[in-house]
């Protein structure tokens, strides 16, 4: 794909997902409403096109399709597993008219923790930048469970329990190397220390 074909794509969901917080989203308590709908740093990945979809109720990675990729066979909310250059990620298929089938990894749902638009964007940019760091690369399953009840404070890092897979890490381990995940997830990378308020 060329960067016209990327940013066509983003037009396209942005569209889609504006016209869903229109339709089906009017005064759902988990809006934030300083936020809008973005679509960020989408780019070709294993043949495959991978994402951040910003809305007002959620950030998640979107992985989209390929020309030669069929997934007319994966059931709608099954989970799958990819590996990215910074880990193995666990997303659930999703559809949704207009899109087609497509994959998501939940990052934040609800959005509260984001004050406004450009914290919720420069943090998205900055998942993507770290989801393709090779430096960040372990063996560790990162799913969306753990990733939910943990950012929204539900779940300390350490209280999941070890995968029986020996090949499989606890989420903690991933958070605190190099720099803690949920600190860089969170926004707080942006956040001037100096600043009393």
């Amino acid at each position: 794909m060329q960067a016209a074909d990327f940013q066509a794509l983003s037009n396209k969901l942005e569209s889609i997902y504006t016209m869903i917080e229109k339709e089906r989203m009017d005064d759902v308590p988990i809006l934030n409403k300083a936020l809008s709908v973005k679509a960020v740093g989408f780019r070709e990945w294993n043949s495959h096109t991978l994402g951040v979809m910003l809305t007002p109720w959620f950030m998640n990675l979107m992985l989209m399709p390929g020309e030669e990729d069929d997934w007319s066979e994966l059931q709608t909310l099954s989970k799958t597993h990819h590996v990215l250059p910074s880990g193995n990620y666990e997303f659930i298929v999703g559809e949704e008219e207009g899109i087609g089938k497509y994959q998501m990894c939940s990052l934040f749902s609800p959005v509260f923790e984001f004050k406004d638009q450009e914290t919720a964007i420069a943090t998205a940019e900055a998942v993507m930048q770290e989801l393709m760091d090779e430096n960040n690369q372990s063996e560790i399953s990162t799913k969306q469970e753990e990733i939910e009840t943990i950012w929204r404070g539900e779940k300390q890092p350490g209280e999941e329990e070890a995968e029986a897979d020996e090949n499989q890490t606890t989420l903690k381990e991933r958070i605190e190397t190099p720099m803690s995940r949920r600190e860089m997830l969170r926004g707080e990378f942006l956040v001037d220390k100096s600043d009393p308020a």
